[in-house]
This record gives C-alpha cells, sequence and structure tokens, in this order.
C-alpha cells in the first residue's frame, strides 16, 4: 500500500478492525519515510449483481445507491448508525442471496420497504414516497393506511 502523502510503498500497519460486520477490514497505516497515519479499507470482491431497471437497462449493482437511499431515509431520525448500517446488511444479504446474478430494482425496492417497516414508521414513508413516486398527499395516506 503506497503512503498517499509521499506516495512510498514502505507502510506499516498499526492496527486492524473488522467493520461492517466482519464483511470489510479497517488498517490503520503509518508511513515508515513520512511517519504519516492514514486508513485503508479492504472488502471482498464478489461475483458480479446486476439491477434491471424500471426502463430495462441493466446496470452493476451499486451498494453506495442503497446506503444513501436507507441513510437518507434515516436521516435526522434517532437511529443509532449501527441499527441502519445493520439494516443494509441484511437487505444486501437477501437480494444476493441464492444463486440470483440479478433483481429488478422493484423487487430491491420491496425489500427495502420490508426491512424499512420492521425499524420505523418515518423511515419507511420516506423510501417509499421516492420509491413509489408520491405525487399527492393522497398517495401518502393511502400509504400510511396500507402500513396499519
Amino acid at each position: 500500500m503506497n503512503c498517499p502523502y509521499c506516495n512510498s510503498e514502505n507502510t506499516l500497519v498499526i492496527d486492524s478492525r473488522e467493520n461492517k460486520g466482519g464483511r470489510a477490514i479497517r488498517r490503520r497505516r503509518e508511513c515508515v519515510i513520512c511517519k504519516k497515519r492514514f486508513t485503508t479499507s479492504e472488502t471482498i470482491l464478489s461475483d458480479d449483481f446486476f439491477v434491471i431497471k424500471k426502463d430495462g437497462k441493466r446496470e452493476l449493482y451499486d451498494p453506495k445507491k442503497l446506503e444513501k437511499g436507507v441513510f437518507t431515509a434515516f436521516n435526522k431520525l434517532e437511529v443509532p448508525v449501527d441499527t441502519i448500517e445493520k439494516v443494509i446488511r441484511l437487505i444486501e444479504d437477501e437480494i444476493k442471496s441464492g444463486s440470483k446474478k440479478e433483481m429488478t430494482s422493484v423487487e430491491i425496492g420491496n425489500v427495502v420497504l420490508s426491512y424499512l417497516r420492521e425499524v420505523s414508521l418515518v423511515a419507511y414513508i420516506r423510501f417509499a414516497s421516492v420509491y413509489k413516486q408520491f405525487q399527492t398527499k393522497e398517495d401518502f395516506i393511502n400509504e400510511l393506511d396500507a402500513f396499519r
């Protein structure tokens, strides 16, 4: 691993920790030359998984999109980050389970909603309003009624 400050190849690992429920390793490193410290993350590279969009286009699954959507749904709610990260892991585990190499965005959205429903009504409604493209207050009311 090259130092991001001086580009030296001579770095030492100071500390290693599991991150994201054992699916990544966070390493704290120190450059032997310039003595500056930096953090790296190591994750498992998995087989390609594709999302089939509503328009029929197929794109490579991007976990950052899922994370952004879920974190946005929980924005300003008093839900611990650990809980949100656990929900994201559970969603990813479900959509990538089995031998499926692709899934529609609608199927993924429904999986996300099922997990959000268990944690927070507000997060559920926030995500549903974007995912289901609510246009009127009746859309919100109908979704709330269905939630009950």
